[in-house]
């Protein structure tokens, strides 16, 4: 059977974004890589999520800032393999300093370009972070692993994944790896995941 692959993209992009394209690329004709656009609101997202996972049994989540905050969630409750790059644990921080109307940086598949930063949005946030560690247990210590870049100047999360997870890796990069660090950096530890999850089972 064709492994799959879930890639879900951060909070100013989409499914379109270059680490999910060329993820695409590196796994062609080896894993189909999933990476559909992520809604706004992250219980909406979480749901969209969930709802995919079981209707496509991907074999691991990989994310990018906001997209590993809301795969660590959905891989430590369900026991799925998780490789998070650059995870933003703190949404409300990112989110508090840019309230109001804002364009996404990749195209999405409806058209729709423009989103807005809302109290609302920021509250949603708040609620699940509380929550986000809740089904963090040593069953799955080995199975979520964390990619940190040596230039991220946005996300600092390194110390909090530290409390909850052993795996740490890192690249040469900023927050938003590029094509090059994707290929070099986060596609061999995709594989070594996968193959790690293989064996288990």
């Amino acid at each position: 059977m064709t492994k799959k692959i879930l890639f879900l993209h951060g909070f100013f992009a989409s499914g379109a974004c270059i680490p999910a394209f060329t993820l695409k690329q590196c796994f062609e004709g080896k894993a189909e890589v999933l990476t559909p656009d992520l809604p706004l609101y992250p219980q909406e997202a979480l749901a969209f999520i969930r709802r995919l996972c079981e209707q496509e049994q991907p074999d691991i989540l990989v994310g990018n800032s906001n997209g590993s905050f809301l795969a660590q969630i959905v891989a430590s409750s369900s026991g799925m393999p998780a490789l998070l790059g650059n995870p933003y644990f703190e949404m409300t921080r990112f989110l508090s300093e840019r309230i109001g109307n804002h364009t996404y940086k990749s195209p999405r598949t409806d058209g729709n370009q423009q989103f807005t930063i809302t109290p609302d949005l920021i509250d949603e946030f708040a609620g699940l972070q509380i929550h986000q560690w809740d089904f963090c247990s040593p069953a799955n210590q080995n199975r979520i692993w964390g990619l940190f870049g040596e230039n991220d100047h946005l996300a600092h999360y390194e110390p909090l994944f530290r409390e909850h997870y052993s795996h740490v890796f890192h690249f040469p990069g900023a927050h938003t790896p590029t094509a090059e660090e994707v290929q070099e950096y986060y596609v061999p530890l995709v594989k070594k995941l996968m193959e790690l999850s293989c064996n288990e089972s």
